[in-house]
């Protein structure tokens, strides 16, 4: 046997379907988170509680600022990264536009709208309970207001005029931050969109649904009084108070189509336009919002009435959980190490107070009838016999100091755990000494885990809001939002700490550097603008105006860097004239040189022969060898004057040849 749907849902209401949803999520949540983030709560508030106690025996009731120190300084790192500069969001215009006025006016008119409705100061709202409870959740709600301006108005046919005011009705679009308490959500999702639906729970003012009743927001009809709900509440004090307050139930989400639009027919709601949709979509579940008081009343049930079909939710984690849609937050983080803190701080304490005040025992029966056995500064005790021996106090001894390290220790564990930054300073010590390798590595892990928390947020929380935001002025206010395809950033940087850690780095590079280096200006700009001061973009625009290049100043520069061309080259034509005639010098230097050991040799010849007799056998020999001598010595010196122009005309001399011996004589001339 099966079930059809419609015949399963048929007897159901939509205000039933809405609250039976909403009641399993909040088991859900009270079961698996209620009770963690309670305490979270408390520790960052420092609020003691009896579940605080270790032991019986336990006086103290201090709580230890470590936890609260972490998520103040983690929450002021991640406001100063995102609003320190003041543009903290911007706007691209689509690539098929090119006129920039429409963007102009956008980024105008949403920074101004941010302002008056105090946007931001609903963001850090947010981050904190995204430090506190792991996960930062916001609601966008429009609302409908009068602007008011003053004005002057002509009176007795313009003769006069009379100061008056104008008043404008407009929608506008705030953020509400919503604690987790109040926050109900389906346990399946990881994320606002992929889930089934979510809802908004809490109390609310009687007035204000009154005033939405009026306006015909909600349906006019009798709400009665809210009962108690500790769960909800912020603070546990709140809810004593249960006059002029009521239950709101604001689900976004799916529903099934069929109970919607029975609500819609009972509301006298228009049934063509729903004949219309039932037509192009036959779906079982359709996205609407509902909106039930005091847990059973329906005061709003309508289609999902934004054009971009968005729920206004938006949620970002401190740091993800996988497959989780609560993130994990600094409470957590640092909760192990702040309750052993606590833990260690309270036993001191408690062995302090023994110690300087320690117990006493008297003897009852030397004390005077119906005295009181009381301790106080000044008090004279009537005894009767020594004093010594009817009061006797209890020495415990003195505190041991090694506590005092342990607390030490356990608190630099919370700020390793949060990731946060002492104000005092990151120790960054290697065995007891700081040193600036330390601090930097120190500052540069911290800087890293605070950038994955701000991508975080930029990505699943502020494009979110300023998207939505801008498309809900685009479909309510479309005479000042003109409606095209934008894409938004965010403007977000590092924060104040790790901006101070960047200009120390910068700081460094430019002792290194000569102010005529070009990468010099550039580093003074990229110190000034890190630097958190309140005039910073004057004295970029005038550096920049500064860097300017001059046109004179350029044809100067042009004029004698040709100048200096032209100089270079004519030096450079005479050191290689003088380079050639230094050549040929050498070259004739070297022939000269090659031509003396044939001139000695013709002078040993002539020595040697000079005042020889005639005649015989022996002289006509050597006559004939004489003659063959002087032969080869003409070849020879014609061979060298032709070797002389050979080596003129060639790059290199060539080595000359040796002069050959007479055959029969000695290179002493000797036969």
């Amino acid at each position: 046997m099966s079930f059809d749907k419609d015949d399963f849902y048929i007897s159901e209401t939509l205000e039933g379907w809405v609250g039976e949803k909403c009641q399993s999520w909040r088991d859900y949540y009270e079961a698996n988170y209620s009770q963690r983030f309670d305490e979270y709560y408390r520790l960052w508030r420092g609020q003691w509680s009896h579940e605080d106690k270790t032991r019986e025996s336990e006086r103290s009731r201090i709580v230890s600022p470590a936890l609260q120190q972490a998520v103040e300084s983690s929450v002021a790192e991640l406001e100063e990264a995102t609003f320190g500069r003041g543009k903290w969001f911007d706007i691209k215009d689509d690539l098929h536009d090119q006129d920039p006025q429409d963007i102009v006016m956008l980024r105008r008119h949403l920074t101004d709208d941010f302002k008056r409705n105090k946007v931001r100061k609903s963001v850090a709202e947010c981050l904190i309970n995204a430090a506190v409870f792991g996960t930062g959740i916001a609601e966008i709600v429009l609302a409908e207001e009068k602007e008011m301006a003053p004005a002057t108005q002509p009176i007795m046919d313009g003769q006069l005029q009379a100061v008056g005011v104008t008043i404008k009705d407009r929608t506008v679009v705030k953020i509400e931050p919503v604690m987790p308490q109040n926050f109900l959500i389906d346990p399946m999702a990881t994320s606002v969109e992929d889930a089934m639906g979510c809802a908004v729970d809490r109390f609310v003012s009687k007035h204000i649904v009154e005033q939405l009743q009026e306006q015909g927001v909600y349906r006019d009809v009798e709400i009665g009084e809210a009962s108690s709900d500790s769960d909800i509440e912020p603070d546990q004090d709140l809810s004593r108070y249960d006059e002029d307050k009521i239950r709101l139930t604001k689900y976004y989400g799916l529903v099934p189509r069929h109970l919607l639009t029975e609500a819609m027919t009972d509301e006298d709601a228009e049934e063509e336009d729903l004949e219309v949709d039932d037509e192009e979509d036959d779906s079982y579940y359709v996205e609407a919002i509902v909106v039930i008081g005091n847990d059973g009343i329906l005061l709003k049930a309508e289609k999902n009435p934004y054009m971009m079909q968005d729920r206004p939710i938006i949620a970002f984690p401190w740091d993800i959980v996988p497959s989780r849609f609560w993130g994990r937050g600094v409470c957590e983080k640092g909760y192990n190490s702040q309750k052993a803190l606590d833990a260690e701080l309270r036993a001191r304490i408690d062995a302090l107070a023994l110690t300087i005040h320690p117990m006493i025992a008297m003897d009852a029966s030397r004390m005077p009838r119906g005295s009181k056995p009381e301790i106080r500064p000044g008090k004279i005790i009537l005894t009767n016999g020594n004093p010594a021996e009817v009061l006797q106090p209890f020495n415990f001894g003195n505190v041991n100091q090694i506590t005092f390290a342990q607390a030490d220790a356990l608190q630099r564990m919370v700020q390793t755990a949060t990731g946060a930054i002492d104000s005092a300073g990151i120790s960054g010590s290697i065995n007891g000494e700081a040193t600036a390798a330390g601090v930097s590595m120190s500052l540069g892990a911290i800087i890293k885990r605070h950038k994955r928390t701000l991508i975080n947020f930029q990505e699943s929380f502020i494009i979110p809001l300023v998207s939505k935001a801008a498309y809900r002025y685009m479909q309510f206010q479309p005479e000042m939002y003109p409606v095209a395809d934008y894409k938004f950033e965010v403007s977000s940087s590092l924060g104040i700490i790790a901006r101070e850690y960047e200009v120390t780095q910068l700081v460094q590079l430019l002792q290194t550097m000569s102010p005529d280096t070009p990468m010099y200006p550039q580093l003074i700009q990229s110190i000034i603008d890190n630097m958190n001061i309140s005039n910073r973009e004057e004295l970029i625009a005038t550096l920049e105006q500064a860097n300017q290049p001059n046109p004179e100043a350029q044809q100067a520069q042009q004029a004698a860097q040709q100048a200096q061309l032209q100089f270079q080259s004519s030096q450079t034509a005479a050191l290689n004239g003088q380079a050639a005639e230094s050549q040929a010098r050498a070259q004739k230097i070297a022939v000269e040189a090659q031509a003396i050991p044939q001139e000695l040799e013709i002078d040993r010849i002539k020595a040697v022969t000079t005042n020889l007799t005639k005649g015989d056998a022996d002289d006509k020999e050597f006559q004939k060898r004489l003659e063959i001598s002087k032969q080869l010595l003409k070849e020879r010196e014609v061979a060298v004057k032709e070797g002389n122009v050979a080596q003129q005309a060639a790059p290199a001399p060539a080595p000359a040849p040796q002069a050959p011996q007479p055959q029969g004589m000695m290179p002493n001339g000797q036969q």
